[in-house]
């Protein structure tokens, strides 16, 4: 037993099962493996450990290294976790000189540093992914920037947007979201090694080159705040739930509009499943999953927040809970947006719906209204009573607005002309959009093309 001089007696299976990580944890083998190594190297250039030793132990962490991912390694629970049982493996390959590689450091600033690694790890991913999925709705976009359709509040027609302004939304939201990512991980990136349990330690180690060595900007300024902290872990997951949350509004669009009542897209068999017994049903089971799979993601910000309630300082066991929730997290939210990019790149269009679907529910009623305050001068209010009197005679006769007869618009205001006719319709409407952010065809042109070139170099920087 690695922490046994006090104990006589192992402990009770049961105790085992619930104090042992490794069955999860294993996947920060990698992180720990490197963390070690850069602790080592600055253990030997501050003459704390020999060089021989160094050697030694630097050519075993790199044995163990390739057994791990060759699938040759294996893992003990009784040894608890990764970091135990790199260290008993090492300990059988060179002897007793690897336990000198735990000089001047605990499990509690390895594992917080082997964690912030692997957050950073995972951030840099997700950030790509992300990325990816933006430069597929920046495409669709620029390919969709003159594709009519209704624009919604209360999901009733509001006003006609283009299919293009729509994806560009996404991307908008999705820009936020790497950027509460990248903010997570600008305050991850500060190294506890050296911490030790809580007090620091008394040997002469030298942070700054642990730190540099593994990429980190700074080392922690606190020993105590540095093994209990664990915001890295709860603000990494609380931006994937906002992020998540994104993913989960548009899924719900694809639902909706996949659907043979609204039929404003088409998915293909990559991303639809059949029924077993209705052989008519192509359901939208992807977009549906993803809206689903929001709530682990959330689920893990709220669990480990309540974890990590009324702790006191430093390092507690309970802390061993982050990791189960976190990894389930990144995971579905890596496949959550590796889905979303799929159905983004796989989806059409249905044009000739999406454009009637807009000329309903007088979605035009703005543009008249902006009509008569700039033509006739009319306050904006007043105009606005206006408007809604013509479309309640539209509604009564069953006309579209543009259909309602000039006489009929002038028994309600004199001054009307048939100029009015050239905003009525939706082409037009769209068209007239043009200020910054606004839906017109041509902003929705120059802001795809903007993306895509931003996208691009970030995919190709890698």
């Amino acid at each position: 037993m690695m922490w046994g001089g006090r104990f006589a007696t192992a402990p009770s299976e049961v105790m085992e099962q619930i104090n042992a990580s490794i069955e999860f944890d294993k996947r920060l083998f990698e992180q720990d493996i490197r963390g070690s190594k850069a602790h080592c190297r600055m253990l030997c250039d501050t003459g704390i450990i020999s060089n021989k030793d160094a050697k030694l132990i630097l050519k075993g962490l790199d044995q163990i290294m390739g057994e791990i991912q060759s699938g040759k390694f294996k893992f003990s629970r009784a040894l608890e976790d990764i970091h135990m049982n790199i260290e008993d493996r090492l300990r059988r390959i060179i002897g007793p000189v690897a336990g000198k590689l735990h000089t001047a450091r605990s499990r509690n600033d390895q594992v917080a540093t082997d964690f912030r690694l692997y957050i950073r790890d995972v951030i840099d991913g997700l950030d790509m992914a992300i990325s990816e999925l933006q430069l597929a709705l920046a495409k669709l976009a620029l390919d969709q920037a003159a594709t009519i359709m209704p624009g919604f509040t209360h999901l009733q027609t509001a006003q006609p947007v283009t299919f293009g302004h729509h994806c560009l939304a996404y991307v908008e939201m999705l820009g936020r979201d790497r950027g509460r990512l990248a903010d997570a991980r600008q305050r991850a990136n500060e190294c506890p090694l050296g911490s030790a349990a809580l007090a620091g330690t008394s040997f002469p180690i030298d942070r700054k080159a642990t730190t540099e060595a593994l990429g980190f900007d700074r080392p922690t300024a606190n020993s105590l705040d540095a093994v209990s902290d664990r915001d890295f872990v709860l603000e990494t997951l609380a931006a994937l739930s906002i992020a998540s949350l994104h993913l989960t509004r548009f899924a719900e669009e694809i639902v909706i509009w996949s659907s043979a009542q609204f039929d404003f897209i088409s998915l293909t068999d990559r991303y639809t499943t059949g029924s077993s017994i209705m052989p008519q049903k192509r359901n939208p089971d992807a977009a549906e999953l993803v809206r689903a799979k929001a709530g682990r993601i959330m689920a893990a910000f709220h669990g480990f927040s309540t974890v990590m309630k009324g702790l006191p300082l430093a390092y507690s066991k309970d802390m061993q809970e982050d990791k189960e929730m976190a990894f389930d997290a990144f995971d579905n939210f890596a496949l959550m947006v590796a889905v979303m990019t799929g159905m983004v790149q796989d989806m059409s269009p249905n044009v000739a719906a999406l454009e009637k679907a807009a000329a309903d529910g007088y979605s035009t009623a703005t543009d008249l209204a902006d009509w008569l305050v700039r033509v006739l001068g009319l306050p904006f209010r007043d105009a606005h009573h206006v408007t809604g009197e013509i479309v309640a005679i539209a509604e009564k006769r069953g006309l579209a607005l543009d259909g309602v007869p000039l006489s009929v618009m002038q028994e309600i205001e004199s001054r009307i002309t048939k100029d009015v006719f050239s905003v009525l319709s939706v082409k037009n409407s769209v068209m007239s959009r043009k200020s910054y952010g606004g839906t017109a065809p041509q902003n929705v042109r120059k802001m795809a093309q903007k993306w895509i070139k931003r996208l691009e170099k970030r995919i190709q920087a890698g």
